[in-house]
């Protein structure tokens, strides 16, 4: 690792020097009361001073929707036309925080966990990360207690700190990382001695995720789950604005004698995500959905990948419509019974 000083002036630059290269660089910026990624054109204002992006960076990899492949009938014959893995562009997500960049730990272990799908693989290894540190959080924040931490710099091939001064601190964590650098940062300067805690947002630990993990073992039957579920509309919010949530659904696209296969976002907490041609539903009600949200993230993820299906971004909190904490869940179930 390669820790840079350089100044805010030099830090538009070096952005500048990407975005108008070849690299698609992706950014935060503000579209209407919304701050969410876009591709960086020359001249495009990067948003400061919020928490969060509405979304989660996780569509670069794992897209809303896409064609899995196509196919045509001729007579009997099929012909079958995959996807060109070599045709995604090499692209930067700047301005990431922690806990978007790594969220991609828990979908990498998802997309290889039985099977290894190239169109995941093939996304995630054209993609650096260029994450920036979090100087402010708010209430729906949680990342301490799921072992990460505003400073965090798992995931992250850049990890940019700015400075009170109008400088900052560059860590330069990876291989890919040391190419960008190297590619477009001019005369950077080596750090000296900075401690970036002392300007990281103080977010409190407000569980323990072991004790969390021990308590779900034994709560599949628990009347928790009706509790805390009564609220819920089963819209897919939550999961649609989550970095590590992996549901999809596959549909076909036909048109005659051709046609498409796409795979879409799904969630887990929709009626129908678990549907069976008989009619019967093994998760009948939106209790027994929550519960696989939870025990999914907190229990089976750990126990099946060693990720825990959360980063503590806060984004289900403040997306949800009816106003269901995860935090406030997470720990009833903590200190339940």
């Amino acid at each position: 690792m390669t820790n840079l000083h350089i100044s805010q002036y030099a830090l538009e630059q070096w952005l500048c020097q990407m975005v108008s290269s070849k690299i698609k660089v992706f950014a935060p910026v503000h579209d209407g009361e919304k701050i969410d990624f876009r591709l960086l054109s020359s001249g495009d204002e990067v948003a400061a001073g919020y928490v969060q992006t509405t979304q989660s960076a996780k569509r670069f990899a794992f897209p809303k929707a896409e064609r899995l492949f196509s196919y045509r009938k001729e007579g009997k014959d099929v012909t079958l036309q995959e996807r060109n893995l070599n045709d995604f562009p090499e692209i930067v997500l700047w301005k990431v925080r922690p806990c978007d960049a790594v969220g991609f730990g828990p979908l990498t272990g998802i997309f290889n966990w039985d099977y290894k799908d190239n169109l995941y693989n093939a996304r995630r290894a054209k993609m650096a990360l260029v994450s920036f540190s979090c100087t402010q959080c708010d209430e729906s924040c949680f990342c301490t207690s799921v072992h990460g931490g505003p400073g965090n710099t798992e995931a992250s091939d850049i990890q940019v700190t700015e400075l009170p001064d109008q400088s900052a601190l560059v860590e330069v964590l990876t291989t890919k990382g040391r190419a960008l650098v190297e590619r477009f940062m001019k005369e950077p300067v080596p750090a000296d001695g900075i401690d970036k805690s002392a300007y990281l947002a103080s977010v409190p630990v407000r569980f323990q995720l072991e004790q969390l993990h021990e308590k779900l073992e034994g709560a599949f039957d628990s009347s928790i789950w009706k509790q805390q579920s009564e609220r819920c509309l089963g819209c897919g919010a939550c999961a649609f604005v989550c970095p590590t949530c992996a549901c999809f659904d596959i549909q076909e696209d036909a048109r005659g004698s051709s046609g498409s296969r796409i795979r879409c976002w799904d969630s887990c907490g929709f009626s129908l995500f678990t549907q069976h041609t008989s009619g019967h539903n093994p998760r009948p009600t939106q209790s027994t959905r929550w519960r696989q949200r939870i025990l999914h993230k907190f229990s089976y993820m750990p126990d099946r990948i060693n990720e825990t299906g959360c980063t503590g971004c806060g984004r289900c909190s403040r997306a949800c419509p009816v106003d269901m904490n995860i935090v406030e869940h997470l720990m009833s179930i903590t200190n339940h019974g």
